[in-house]
């Protein structure tokens, strides 16, 4: 089994309002079955959501739901937040690169909803069933670098669930559910690149992974509060911890003192 990945050239600067569907279909020649993985700073600026670089921090600040993590460096703070998306990562994904001069863009306010309607747009236009995934830069966890992930998907399944299926030794698979969606966005950046002026890939032979437009989106890649491990960083983990000694303690000697 094999794929390709060919990156989209000459596309315009896209503006406020463009009809980004029309664009992507007037610039390349879609089969069926292709996957079209596209930046979402594209998505952004079509649906204006650019801010004042002046107010990038404020802009942070507002697209925070909650902090998870900061660490201070030389020349400001570094903010990991979960953002409104339900997206954790650096800024709430809030950036200047490849955003007009004195402006910082944010990411769409609804991913999927963006997605959902570029796959109806691009369906329309070609009678094709196209899959559509939208892209963003993150970091890991662990690792150091970035790699692209779908913040949002539509006519695509997000995941292959082989959840029951047996591995090739005949074992059976109990958790094992490859989040499809990153790696295609991951595979698009390839092509796409940071500087090239390249924000669209389309992704052929993956066909099977197409379907209707009402599949789940990204946001269900996100995992539940209640299953995650990791919900804080570790010198917020050690606070909070210090802190809950702390009350415990000063409770302990005021029960005490009524006695």
């Amino acid at each position: 089994m094999g794929f390709s990945v060919d990156g989209v050239e000459g596309l315009p600067e896209i503006a406020k309002g463009a009809d980004l569907a029309a664009i992507i279909v007037g610039a390349t020649s879609l089969e069926e079955g292709d996957i079209l993985v596209i930046t979402s700073k594209i998505v952004s600026k079509a649906e204006g959501r650019v801010v004042a670089a002046d107010d990038r921090e404020q802009a942070i600040t507002d697209e925070t739901v909650r902090v998870v993590a900061t660490r201070e460096y030389e020349g400001g703070v570094t903010r990991i937040v979960e953002n409104r998306q339900g997206i954790i990562g650096a800024a709430a994904g809030v950036d200047a690169s490849n955003a007009p001069d004195g402006t910082v863009l944010l990411l769409p306010l609804d991913p999927d909803a963006s997605a959902r309607a570029l796959a109806t747009g691009i369906r329309s236009l070609t009678g094709l069933s196209i899959g559509v995934i939208l892209s963003d830069t993150l970091g890991r966890p662990w690792r150091e670098g970035q790699t692209d992930i779908a913040i949002g998907a539509a006519g695509v399944h997000v995941f292959d669930d082989l959840r029951g299926a047996t591995d090739a030794s005949g074992k059976a698979l109990a958790v094992t559910m490859p989040c499809v969606a990153d790696e295609i966005a991951g595979a698009g950046e390839l092509v796409k690149g940071k500087s090239a002026g390249v924000p669209v890939a389309v992704v052929r032979g993956l066909s099977r992974y197409v379907g209707a437009l009402d599949l789940p989106g990204a946001r269900s890649i996100q995992r539940p509060a209640e299953r995650d491990l990791f919900r804080v960083g570790a010198d917020e983990a050690y606070d909070n911890g210090y802190r809950d000694g702390f009350d415990e303690s000063q409770n302990e000697e005021s029960s005490h003192g009524d006695l």
